[in-house]
């Protein structure tokens, strides 16, 4: 089993991840084909050279922006972007989830909706050179997992489009909050920005968790340098492992992944069954994970419905304004619990009457199963006159064919 663990002492910056990458050994051309796919090989600049920080080696990445009239591009314009390329569908879901993650970021600190998300320095041709880039060089390899070192924040301040903000800046932080990554802090940090919103997003996605693996079997490193000039060595080491050992949990060794989750719930007297149904599908569109209800004997002997709502901690507060202004409840219960996840993945198998889409799961000891997507199967049912039952026979039998599209979740 291959392994990365990302070394991050001065921190986290796309530049040097990519850096590392190079320096690694993954080809140029793996780097620079994904961006000719998004129409920006005449849009950048990319130099390459080995360098030395305080005496030790490594390369620096400099990227330099071409466009005649860069755009302040907005979330809508990069997805456009990214949904447009000719790339695989791996490569396509790690790069969307990384520029989605920071758009989220970015809309939490401005408070607007993530659609008017203006990237600034996130949307300049560097930053996309670096996700894609370090995505892409990711895709190449492709470690089992990747682990990355707690990375240290920075203090003082930093000058951004937004002016001088403080370090972390807020978009890193918001970052750390919503993925639950814990950064280092302390005076004896060099007084800048050492962690950038680009370099954390880009470990959120792509790491599976942060922190010092118990031991290290070495193949390759990689040495990515930045362009500050510190009281210490500005690098960031990516290193090739066999893998490494670590005690894991009986759920982890069965693939299993703890999530916090929050339920919200409220006991209504006061709406018909059809308003229940509208308001429970306001509940999913806001991003409830799931919603149900049952029927409740309230004071006064009335019937009444429970409707409970089961939402991320994230979520909780956009849900609890759905619920205000859209139900009629005057109070809302939120209880704590969590939940075991399996992983999935998204993808379709070939039928003799076309491809359904269906939800791959891998359950404990290896085993792979196959769910049906009810309204592909409800569809081709009335478009072929088979039964519901015979359709999803053929996809069971097709499941060794199945075409991944996404990559693997909980």
């Amino acid at each position: 089993m291959t392994a990365l663990f990302v070394d991050c002492p001065t921190g986290l910056a796309g530049d040097m991840l990519l850096a590392a990458f190079l320096d690694l050994g993954v080809p140029r051309a793996v780097i620079e084909a994904p961006l000719a796919g998004l129409g920006l090989e005449q849009g950048y600049a990319l130099t390459v050279a080995e360098d030395r920080s305080a005496g030790l080696r490594g390369l620096r990445l400099s990227v330099e922006g071409i466009e005649l009239e860069p755009p302040h591009r907005l979330w809508h314009d990069i997805r456009a972007l990214i949904m447009e390329a000719d790339w695989s569908e791996p490569l396509r879901a790690r790069v969307l989830r990384v520029f989605k993650a920071l758009a989220e970021a970015e809309a939490a600190v401005h408070g607007h909706p993530i659609e008017q998300v203006h990237f600034h320095e996130v949307g300049m041709i560097d930053a996309l050179v670096d996700v894609v880039g370090v995505c892409a060089a990711v895709e190449h390899l492709a470690p089992e997992q990747i682990v990355c070192a707690v990375p240290p924040a920075g203090r003082g301040k930093t000058a951004t489009a937004h002016g001088f903000l403080p370090v972390p800046v807020p978009a890193v932080l918001e970052l750390a909050r919503r993925h639950q990554i814990c950064l280092e802090v302390g005076d004896d940090l060099p007084a800048c920005e050492l962690t950038t919103p680009t370099g954390l997003a880009l470990m959120a996605v792509l790491a599976e968790r942060f922190g010092q693996p118990p031991s290290l079997r070495i193949n390759t490193i990689g040495v990515g340098l930045g362009h500050r000039t510190l009281d210490r060595p500005n690098i960031l080491r990516i290193c090739e492992l066999d893998g490494f050992e670590r005690e894991r949990s009986e759920e982890e060794m069965a693939g299993l992944r703890w999530q916090p989750v929050v339920v919200q719930e409220a006991w209504i007297d006061d709406a018909t069954p059809e308003d229940v149904a509208v308001f429970s599908d306001q509940l999913r569109d806001a991003g409830a994970l799931d919603v149900v209800s049952e029927q409740v004997q309230m004071k006064k002997g009335r019937q009444g419905v429970s409707v409970k709502a089961l939402v991320t901690a994230e979520q909780a507060p956009g849900l609890r304004v759905v619920w205000f202004s859209q139900g009629t409840t005057l109070g809302l219960r939120e209880h704590s619990h969590g939940r075991w996840l399996l992983p999935r993945r998204g993808g379709s198998c070939p039928t003799p009457w076309g491809s359904v889409r269906v939800k791959q799961v891998r359950r404990p000891q290896g085993i792979l199963t196959v769910k049906p997507e009810h309204d592909d199967l409800l569809r081709l049912s009335i478009e072929t006159g088979n039964s519901l039952e015979e359709l999803r026979r053929e996809v069971l039998l097709a499941s060794e064919d199945f075409v991944a599209d996404e990559d693997w979740t909980w």
